[in-house]
Order: C-alpha cells, then structure tokens, then sequence
C-alpha cells in the first residue's frame, strides 16, 4: 500500500523518475504507479512514478483532475473563475485503489495504473480512462478513455458536423477561416468542453488546457476516445448531475454566466462591409422606419476608419461622426463598431506611440515588437494577456463611446493576419507568466473581448456594455456575445450554423449567432426569407453580408422577400418579453437560448438523426424545425409530449414524425402542451413604447409547468440593486389553476393590463377571486397576411390563423393572481 509520505520529500527522492523539461520522448510513458498521497481539504495530491497530480472536489459534482511532470502545475487563469468548495467528501483505501465519494459521484482511483473511474452513487459507471490513462509523448499529453455502450459525445463548441460527434476528431486552434466549408474544423472559436452521453448516465468534461487540443471521439481506432494537449499539463474537470440541462449550469459556475445584456441587442441588427458615407448610413436607417421593419443596431464596419486604423473615423466618409450618431439615435437606433486588434506601425500615429512607450505590444524573445500585416497594412498587435494593455485599451474606446458609438465588435482577434501563420516563438505576458503563442493564441480573443466590455464599462458606468467577438475560449460568456464568422450564402450553411449555435449553447454560450443571408456569396431570394425567419429565433439577430456584393437588406430581394421578413422582424418584436426573460434565466442558469434536442431528450434516438438534429427549443417554448428554402414539406420529429402548430394551434402527441409544410411564408414551429410564454404589441424598436398590454399565452397540457417573466429598464445596471420585476407564472392541471405569483423587486412593470389568451382549453369561462369571468374569443395571427402580388392562382400564398382563440382580460397588478376553472 502507498505511504502517506511528504510529498516534496517524495519529490526529491524519485527526481530520477521525472523527465527533464526540455526532455522529449518518441514514446508514450504513463502515469505509473501512485507513490504517495495525501489528503487536503479540498482533496487529494500525490506522486506517480512519472509525473505529480492533484484532485479536487469543486463541489459535489464537479471534480478537477491535475497531472504534470514538473515540480508545479501550470494552470489557465482565465477561463475558470469558481473556487473549490466542496462540502463533505469521504476517502477510503484498498490494496488496489483509493475512492474519493461526494453527494453526486465516486471517484475510484488505482493505485497501479492511476487509471480513473467515475461512478454516481447507485454504481452506473459513467465515464472511466483506458488503461493507457494519462499519458506523454515528448511535450503531449493525452487521456484516453474507454466508450461507454451507446456513448455519443456532443458539444464542444464552435464546431461543424452532427450534434454526436461519435466517429470525428476536431482540434481547438482558433481560426481565420473565410467561407469556410460545412464540415471544416478548426474554426475562430475553442471550447474544450464535451458532454458523454449514454444509457447509464450523462457527465461533462472541461479541458482546461489552452495549447492547441485535439478531441477524438473515435476516428481512425475502435478501442478508446481521447483528448490532448500540444503542451501543458493535463487539467480537466469532470462534472456530473443528473441531467444535461445540470451539466451545463454546473460548467457555467466553473466559467460565469453572461450577463445580462442591454434589451436592444435582442432587437434586429444590420451589418454591412461596409456601409459608407454617412448619408448611406443615414438612408439605411430611414428605409427601416419607412418600410416598418423594425430593427434597433446598425453597425460599421472597417470603412468607417481612417486608412482603416482603429480609435480613428474617416474625415471624408464620416465629417462628422458624432452628429450622424446623433441622427441616429433621434431615429432609434444604436451604433456599433468594429474593432480590429492591429495597430498600424505609423509614426505620429498616437495608439502606436503609445502602445511602443508603454510596452504594451506582443514581442518577440529578444524584445523586438512583431509585426504582421493586416487591413491596415503593418500592424503591431496588442498584447491583451496583459493588464496593462487592458486598461489601456479600455481608455482609449472614450474615442468612440464621446462620439456616441453603443457597442463593440472585436473581429480578426484570432489573432489574424495575412498568410496565417504567426510564428509560435512570439511572447505574451499571460498576467505575469510569461508565454509563447502555442500557449496564448486560443486565449487571445477572448482577452481582447474582455478588454472591450471592460472598456464599455468604464466608458459607460451605469449602462450595460454589448461586445461581440469571433474568437474566444471557455468563458468568453462572461464578455461577449458570439458570432460564427465568415459563413456562405447556402442552404447547407445556413443549416451548418444552426448546429453551431446549438453547439455553443451547449457549451455554455448562451449568446450567439450567424449572419443572415451569408457573409461571403449572394443570397437567393427564397433563401434570404428563409434565413430571416430562421433568424427570428435565434439569440443574435444579425444580417451581414460582404463588400462587392449586392444588396442585402430585407427590402432588396422584392416584395415577397420583403414582406416575409417584415412577418418574422414583427413577430421577433412581439416575442421579446419572452426573449428577455429567457435571457434572464440564462444569465442565471447558464443553460441556452437555443437548445439542441438533446438537452431535454437525451436518451431519445432520434434526436441524433441527421433527419432531425437541427430542431431546437427556443426561449425553452417554441420547437424550431429548420427548413431549406428550397423545401416545401418537411419531416418533423415530435419529443415527448404533446405539442400545438404555433400558427394553427393543430394539435400533434409526441414521440412521433410528422410531416409538415413549409412554405417560404411560414417555418415550421410548434409549442409544447403546458408551456407558457409573453408578447407585446407591435414596435418599432425597443425604445418605443408597446400599448401597456401584456399578452400572455397559456397551452393546455397534462404536466405541470412555469415560466418566469422577467422586466427591468432594459439598459442600466439598476437590475443588480433590486429595480427588476420577476414573476412565477404557474400551470396546474391537475387543479385547473393558473397563478401568476406575487411580483418580486421594486420595478413598476411596464404593463398595465394582461391578455390571457387559452390554447386547447374548452372552458367557457374562468374564475379570478370568486367572480366569473366569461371568456371571448379572437381570430388570432403570429403573422401576417402576404400581398397577393402576382394575380396567377398558382403563386397565392397559404394564411393560417388560429380560429376562435379563447381570451380574457384584466387589469395588472403586483399581487397574486390566481385563474381557476380550466379545463
């Protein structure tokens, strides 16, 4: 049995054991056995015959897993801002293993191999390491792990290809990867988290390695999955709960939860590279409002800079910047910019000067600043793993937030730069442990994305700060929003990127987008308009489309694509009660805003077809069922349950497919029995006031369920001082019972009187504090009826509304509301 010796003096005595560090090795060495251990409060640690570990119980079902081959661990110290805090944990010792036990897991640790096992308390094995466990080549370090009978793997961020990545490799390496394909990897964004999924349980690992990594779920071998790090220590948590949905929330505690971002970036947003001079600009934003398009963001993009240098506008293009923001704003609209991390190498040019006497650019070993080339030609390249450069930047963006400017957009953060091939020699600060670029490129981006949000704070105390960014790593959550690049203007990826951002919400980005209509490439007019009411429901509502190219705005694809997003811009605004609360809960849970099947149904086949993988719950109400604009009728799969056709109200059982239609008029959406959701009245964007009513949609089901409206001024910091309004509102069946609870916080609701409407309910009337109230009923439409532009009978357009909808009024209040009657 190993003793429980002092583990420097183990250390010192099999020092022989412990490869050099600039050692390196043709083959894989292992672990080896364990030598010694020691019990901590927060764990264990020890020694190997080759390398040293350390295991901790961050809470009851969260456990960190340390192996190097140094005397010290080398940690990120950007991505995980949790700290250990695990309750009661027990150890117990055999002859040949050590078991760790928490509230949630079992962890059996063998003291020969130092192979790995994980159980949950009834014994079910949910994830245990091959026995080649950890292990080296030269500087790599890998786990590999046994596969689990019917284990599929999904998650692991920005990455192309099916929701179960079972069969594939993937590498994180972040990427400037313009128009890139569907199946290609890697891209701008890394996530080293996975979720196994499998009959006897569900677990996440995090990798928190941020060297390049490669996750293989099986390719090229049928004996284990495993992932590796180019350098660095192996440093993973393990993380189990008994649903997915816990598993997420759980990896948000370890990395943050976003937080909550200002309502108008929930509203439509309009890029262009790029829209120039500021009389385009301006015509832009008067044809939203003349064509009653809602929309709240228009962006600019490089063309709005001077000779395209950052914290700088163009003097011919934009005379007068701060006026035409101005304009802007009196029309309801917010500006974001575009930054871009290259500093042109320009004397007199003042963020270079400054920059070079401050010592704030990347460098290489002999102290040199590197220099590559991007838009502006010869740049130098912040170093943001510095906090010096940090608050520098975040100083210099006055230049932009005195001019008006509402919202950041940090793009080329990879970093980029022409010929992509940065030499891996450069050096960074890394906060004081200084790195090489091996080691600091997939952090880069998000640093650069925290800079800007801290930058907006700074600039703006008491609002809220939106930044979005391409690149990032795990955490990137807490900063920004997050876009998936450079796409093509295709059907193929316009499916590609639902499966990105249901990725990404899987991997604890809540935020996150593509744009509408394809970056690189035209869009077709039935493409456009089905992109768009795709887009409705996704979390960034964003178009953008590339310089050369034709017009791209809702209105430029004819009358039909015209008033087809019109329906969708609408129906996006109606919803954003919903919207926002939803964002609410996830600034709290952590869980998406788009939510890939699997996270409710994770042991449901069917949801992994390649027929069926793109569906999605948004805002955890509407079943999305993505389409093909080229599609006319449409396989759907329906979970368990029972669900209603969002515009008919048709009524459907789960756990079957069906067939639906898909015109370009309306996409395929249904809601589940039980669920409840909000909307408001038409606006033009979301600093116009709506009509005071809240309309809140009830669906009768046979489970009970909830949903929490949430409300606060949408913009300031006041929510994190009590000024919000959240309510439980509750359905009981088997009671017949609808409560809206007793409001919580000192916010006055911006709603004066509520609009019960009642899907699938027979009841006639409905009872609120003793007094009946006799419901009426409405020919009710989430959109509305096209233009018959075209006289030719075959061209009509199909208008579905739900007939005789069942509605009541009543007056608003802060009080509990109870409605009984419901059958």
């Amino acid at each position: 049995m190993p003793q429980k010796l002092n583990l420097e003096e183990i250390a010192m005595n099999s020092k022989s054991s412990f490869p050099k560090k600039n050692s390196s090795s043709a083959r894989s060495v292992g672990m080896g056995a364990v030598l010694s251990w020691q019990k901590s409060s927060t764990g264990i640690e020890g020694v190997t015959e080759s390398a040293r570990f350390k295991i901790t119980v961050y809470s009851s079902g969260t456990i960190r897993v340390q192996a190097c081959k140094f005397d010290e661990f080398d940690p990120n110290p950007y991505s995980v801002v949790a700290k250990p805090n695990p309750g009661t944990f027990a150890l117990a010792e055999t002859l040949e293993n050590l078991t760790l036990t928490t509230d949630k897991l079992k962890l059996e640790l063998n003291l020969t191999s130092f192979a790995l096992s994980f159980f949950d308390l009834n014994g079910n094995l949910l994830n245990a390491d091959d026995s080649l466990g950890i292990s080296w080549i030269g500087t790599e370090v890998a786990n590999y792990k046994q596969v689990q009978v019917n284990e599929k793997f999904i998650g692991l961020g920005e990455k192309t290809g099916n929701l179960d990545r079972s069969g594939k490799a993937y590498t994180n390496w972040n990427t400037d990867y313009f128009a890139y394909g569907t199946g290609d990897d890697p891209l701008y964004m890394s996530i080293p988290f996975y979720i196994g999924v499998h009959p006897k349980g569900v677990y996440g690992i995090f990798m928190d390695n941020t060297h390049k990594t490669v996750f293989n779920f099986g390719a090229s071998n049928n004996r284990f999955i495993y992932f590796s790090g180019e350098d660095g220590d192996m440093d993973y948590y393990f993380i189990h709960e008994p649903t997915i949905a816990g598993i997420i929330s759980s990896y948000t505690d370890l990395t943050g939860k976003m937080n909550m971002p200002p309502k108008w970036a929930l509203g439509f947003q309009q890029c262009r590279y790029s829209y120039y001079p500021d009389k385009e600009v301006l015509t832009l934003a008067n044809t939203f409002r003349d064509k009653d398009m809602p929309a709240d963001v228009i962006y600019l993009d490089i063309h709005h800079m001077e000779a395209y240098k950052v914290f700088t506008f163009d003097g011919v293009k934009f005379p007068d910047a701060k006026s035409m923001i101005a304009r802007l704003k009196e029309l309801g609209f917010k500006v974001v910019v575009i930054m871009d991390p290259g500093i042109k190498t320009e004397k007199g040019y003042l963020p270079y000067e400054e920059g070079k006497e401050k010592d704030l650019f990347i460098k290489y070993p002999d102290g040199i600043h590197y220099e590559a080339q991007v838009w502006p030609g010869w740049c130098a390249f912040p170093d943001f793993t510095k906090a010096e450069t940090r608050e520098w930047w975040a100083e210099k963006m006055a230049f932009y937030t005195e001019a008006g400017v509402d919202g950041f957009w940090t793009d080329m953060n990879e970093p980029a730069s022409w010929g992509q091939f940065t030499p891996n020699l450069i050096e960074f600060d890394f906060d004081g442990n200084t790195a090489s670029h091996r080691k600091a490129r997939n952090i880069y981006g998000m640093q650069m994305a925290r800079a800007a949000m801290e930058g907006s704070v700074l600039q703006r105390k008491d609002e809220r700060p939106f930044v979005l960014t391409r690149s990032g790593f795990a955490g990137i959550q807490r900063y920004a929003a997050a876009w998936t690049g450079d796409n093509v203007a295709s059907e193929d990826h316009m499916m590609a990127g639902i499966r990105l951002i249901n990725s990404l919400g899987l991997s604890g980005v809540a935020f996150s987008g593509y744009d509408i209509g394809g970056f690189a490439g035209e869009a077709s007019k039935s493409l456009f308009a089905r992109w768009m009411s795709i887009g409705t429901f996704s979390p960034l509502f964003r178009a953008h489309s590339m310089i050369n190219s034709n017009d791209a705005e809702p209105w430029a694809f004819g009358e039909e694509v015209e008033e087809i997003s019109r329906n969708y811009m609408k129906l996006r605004y109606k919803i954003l009660p919903t919207i926002y609360s939803s964002f609410y809960s996830s600034s709290q849970t952590g869980l998406p805003i788009v939510a890939s099947l699997a996270i409710d149904y994770p042991n449901d086949q069917n949801v992994y077809k390649s027929l069926y993988q793109n569906q999605y719950l948004f805002c955890n109400t509407f079943l999305v069922a993505p389409v093909e604009s080229y599609k006319e009728i449409i396989k759907v799969y329906l979970p368990e349950g029972t669900w209603y056709n969002l515009y008919t109200d048709g009524f459907q059982p789960g756990l079957k497919s069906i067939y639906a239609d898909s015109p370009l008029n309306y996409l395929p959406v249904y809601v589940k029995g039980g669920s409840i959701f909000t909307m408001q009245s038409d606006i033009a964007h979301t600093g116009q006031n709506h009509d005071g009513v809240l309309q809140i949609h009830l669906y009768s089901g046979i489970e009970e369920s909830s949903f929490t409206h949430y409300e606060d001024d949408g913009n300031s910091l006041a929510y994190q001082k009590d000024q919000f309004l959240k309510r439980e509102l509750s359905y009981f069946p088997e009671e017949k019972k609808f409560i809206l609870e007793e409001a919580e916080g000192s916010f006055i609701s911006e709603f004066q009187s509520l609009r019960i409407y009642l899907h699938g309910f027979q009841t006639e009337k409905i009872t609120i504090k003793g007094k009946s109230i006799i419901l009426k009923n409405e020919n009710y439409t989430f959109l509305g009826r096209l233009t018959e532009f075209d006289p030719l009978p075959e061209h009509e357009h199909p208008f579905l509304a739900i007939s005789g909808l069942k509605y009541f009024e009543y007056p608003n209040s802060s009080e509990t509301i109870v409605i009984s009657g419901l059958f």
